[in-house]
């Protein structure tokens, strides 16, 4: 008896040790491949114009693989285990294929993210709006879903194969110049002549106007800012003016200024903006 549990004892506390020494290296490989990745991203976040979607995707991808992978060889290691897993995949096709069902949207989340980051429809950091309603900045894209933050500051989780399915539409997409469309109607009455340049002058003396004119259009002597009549309404000469910025955040503070102080230019030179009016008898 003395013989047996001598015996017996080591080589269970022996694969004990085994089985927690691959254990504590799987969490410090992980621990240690977070940190890597982590550093990586910060120092590329301090990098305008990096693109962190790759190590944001890849960091949660290999820490899940090396999770994976460590409990797996921690389970393989286990001869009581090694045998029910052997006889379970042996004998339970009906299960396994239960669970396929059942991991099958998960799998399509996983597939549809690995091809988001692959093809990049879009990236961390785009503004991007889906179902005309959900506007706002990619936050995250992770192995299941996309994080997405409205400009109210909540997020929206989308998965990716849903997303994957949607049109959507992207400001940042290969490039970040955004138009803002300034679109002001005047009165019959007033110069239209005058208003185009007053237009023209408040979208060019801002600060965060560019010229987004190319070569050939600059040799071909179109005006740095454009401005049209666009449309005769009922009670107005509808026009337009565009104005480019270097990203969409600068395209709305543009037109919110632009508004203001070419209605303010209006007011001094004498170009009417008509508004309805309403005329009441009272018997």
């Amino acid at each position: 008896m003395d013989g047996i549990i001598g015996n017996y004892i080591p080589e269970e506390w022996h694969l004990v040790v085994v089985v927690s020494v691959v254990l504590i290296v799987t969490i410090i490989t992980a621990s240690l491949t977070n940190i890597i990745f982590t550093r990586a991203i910060k120092k590329s976040e301090s990098k305008s114009g990096d693109d962190l979607t790759n190590l944001k995707f890849l960091k949660r991808g290999v820490g899940v693989i090396i999770y994976l992978t460590g409990i797996g060889v921690a389970i393989y290691m286990i001869p009581q285990l090694r045998v029910l897993a052997t006889t379970l995949f042996a004998g339970a096709g009906v299960l396994a294929l239960a669970i396929g069902f059942a991991s099958q949207q998960a799998l399509a989340n996983i597939i549809s993210g690995i091809f988001i980051v692959m093809f990049k429809p879009y990236k961390i950091n785009d503004r991007i709006q889906i179902r005309t309603d959900l506007v706002g900045i990619v936050e995250d894209i992770n192995l299941r879903h996309t994080v997405i933050k409205d400009f109210t500051n909540q997020r929206i989780i989308v998965p990716n194969s849903v997303i994957s399915n949607e049109i959507l539409v992207n400001a940042n997409y290969q490039e970040d110049k955004m138009t803002k469309r300034i679109d002001i109607g005047i009165s019959y009455g007033s110069d239209i002549d005058l208003a185009r340049t007053i237009m023209a002058e408040e979208v060019q003396n801002h600060p965060l106007f560019v010229d987004a004119r190319t070569i050939d259009q600059i040799e071909n002597g179109e005006p740095i800012v454009p401005v049209r009549v666009i449309s005769l309404g009922d009670s107005s000469v509808n026009m337009r003016a565009w104005a480019t910025t270097n990203n969409p955040a600068d395209a709305f503070i543009i037109g919110c200024d632009l508004f203001e102080s070419i209605k303010k230019r209006f007011d001094n030179e004498g170009i009417e903006i008509p508004f309805p009016h309403r005329t009441i008898y009272q018997k």
